[in-house]
């Protein structure tokens, strides 16, 4: 399983031929380094939450035309998206067959912001071995211990690397590829790798330092 990072939250798994999307949102796109047409192949766009980051609408609709990609999320999403004429697969909770990727549900909560009230989350599990808590750390995605890869988000208004490491070491997965970090300067990147990085690698876990758009890692 190939995994692209393509700014911020927006992940492309790469599996027997299909191509399924994290959360493409207006980081990976506003500055023109990421183009929708990277995403041609993509057959299916999950959508964790409704927060521009995660979700830009416009290339969006430009991703989901390229080949009538189907797009899943929870009951928040689907009703901002039929705003702008778009349908959506609803799956909240609980397993679900996308050919090559056996995805699983897991409603979670929003770690605490400013914004009133929090929007409604889901994380997904993809084939036992990823999981994308998308931005929560809630106690619920603990059952998850030792999952091989933990997408963990690095960098965030609502977190602090002390937040970060606490989480990352109670998941104890063996892998970590970073995320939420699109907003912030490369060079700021680079020097947040370079200080995760020799801390969770001292606990063991390989952290992929994907600073670059279109930067990938393959689980074997």
């Amino acid at each position: 399983m190939k995994i692209t990072k393509y700014i911020h939250s927006c992940l492309l798994f790469e599996l027997d031929g299909q191509q399924i999307l994290f959360d493409p949102g207006k980081f990976s796109f506003n500055e023109g380094l990421v183009q929708p047409e990277v995403f041609k192949d993509v057959s299916v766009v999950l959508i964790t939450h409704d927060h521009p980051d995660h979700l830009d609408v416009v290339a969006l609709k430009k991703i989901v035309a390229l080949r009538q990609a189907v797009i899943i999320s929870n009951r928040e999403v689907a009703a901002e998206l039929k705003k702008h004429g778009l349908a959506v697969q609803i799956h909240e909770e609980g397993p679900l067959e996308l050919g090559a990727f056996q995805l699983h549900a897991i409603p979670v909560q929003h770690e605490a912001i400013l914004d009133s009230p929090l929007p409604q989350m889901t994380a997904w599990l993809v084939n036992d071995t990823v999981l994308n808590p998308a931005d929560s750390f809630a106690h619920n995605l603990l059952q998850f211990a030792g999952v091989e890869l933990l997408i963990l988000p690095v960098t965030a208004p609502f977190l602090t690397e002390l937040v970060v490491a606490d989480f990352a070491l109670k998941m104890r997965p063996q892998q970590i590829l970073p995320v939420h970090d699109g907003y912030i300067k490369p060079f700021f990147v680079q020097q947040r790798y370079e200080n995760y990085g020799p801390y969770f690698e001292k606990h063991g876990i390989t952290f992929h330092r994907l600073a670059e758009p279109g930067a990938a890692i393959t689980l074997t």
